[in-house]
């Protein structure tokens, strides 16, 4: 399908509306998809570090328990 102008090409025959408006939902739902996994990777790290604080923690609280 050509267009003769750019008008034309964003009209495209009057479907223009629906194609811009997919293509719009589309990008949207990709950026918000990539925010969500980016704070959810943030917070599984953050997790993560808190886990391995702790059980270091309980590892010398035993090593002293063994000790005394």
């Amino acid at each position: 399908m050509q267009f003769n102008n750019f008008a034309e090409f964003i009209a495209m025959d009057g479907h223009g509306f629906f194609v811009w408006l997919s293509y719009g939902i589309t990008i949207l739902l990709f950026v918000l998809i990539t925010i969500y996994s980016l704070v959810n990777h943030k917070s599984t790290i953050k997790q993560i570090h808190k886990r391995q604080q702790r059980e270091l923690k309980l590892k010398q609280a035993a090593q002293r328990n063994e000790q005394e």
